[in-house]
């Protein structure tokens, strides 16, 4: 028992340090904590409201400490995304504090009470960009104006893999540049508390007619280039998986006066 305490606080340890590497290293990547919520389809209205409540009284009040971008897939997975700068902001909970102070604990307590009955599965985890492996040349954004539809694409890797994942990853931005591609989008990579390793590739657009638009345009694009790049991606994948979704601005909440950016993806 001793034995595996000192093993548990090893990995706990090592958790922390690759964290701070990461949140430090702010060229190459970007931490976020991710809550998801697994919504019950009966219970989505009600989870909606309960969501614009939260969401109505954080801008009321203007609490500082946190920020979160709200995005909902087809398969009603609601998913708060919030930066964060090393694994030691996982217990930070000073918003709680703050918004409890500005409205009253029973208050906030009552609010919340709103979201326990709309599903029986939701938890936290964490996930990084990858800056190197985003392909957007014109500056990264979360939120790209007017684009809130998402597609997700979860490529799954055994963890020995990582780096030659990456590198075939990398082989597909530089497609992208050598083309001038147009069709942007984003690379994260899990971390604390998921169970797969995996890289997400976050594609935003206007609505689903644009996304098939702007894929079509682009397959044409890259051409017979594209076959041998993209072979070497699913050469190493056990799994591949896509969801659709959107952003939801208006669950989402960012303070004013504060520099700090949520995302969505």
């Amino acid at each position: 028992m001793k034995s595996m305490k000192c093993r548990l606080l090893l990995m706990l340890a090592a958790v922390l340090f690759v964290g701070n590497i990461y949140a430090q290293d702010e060229k190459k990547s970007q931490m976020y904590v991710v809550h998801e919520d697994q919504v019950k389809p009966s219970m989505l209205a009600e989870y909606e409201k309960t969501s614009k409540a939260l969401a109505d009284a954080m801008k009321k009040h203007n609490i500082q400490s946190t920020s979160w971008l709200s995005s909902v897939t087809d398969d009603f997975r609601y998913m708060w995304v919030t930066p964060i700068e090393s694994m030691a902001d996982l217990d930070d909970n000073s918003w709680w504090t703050e918004l409890s102070e500005a409205m009253g604990n029973d208050a906030l307590t009552e609010l919340m009470s709103g979201f326990g009955p709309c599903y029986d599965k939701h938890g936290d985890y964490v996930i990084s960009m990858n800056k190197e492996l985003t392909y957007m040349p014109d500056g990264i954004t979360q939120t790209p104006e007017g684009e809130n539809y998402r597609k997700f694409y979860y490529i799954h890797h055994l963890p020995k893999d990582r780096a030659a994942m990456s590198k075939a990853m990398k082989g597909v931005k530089d497609l992208f540049a050598s083309k001038n591609s147009e069709m942007n989008y984003r690379v994260y990579s899990n971390g604390f508390g998921t169970m797969d390793t995996f890289y997400m590739v976050a594609v935003s657009a206007k609505d689903p007619i644009d996304m098939e638009q702007r894929s079509a345009a682009n397959d044409k694009l890259l051409g017979e280039a594209a076959g041998p790049v993209f072979g070497k991606v699913m050469a190493l994948a056990t799994k591949f998986e896509e969801f659709t979704g959107n952003v939801r601005p208006e669950l989402s909440y960012k303070p004013k006066k504060d520099s700090r950016m949520a995302v969505d993806d």
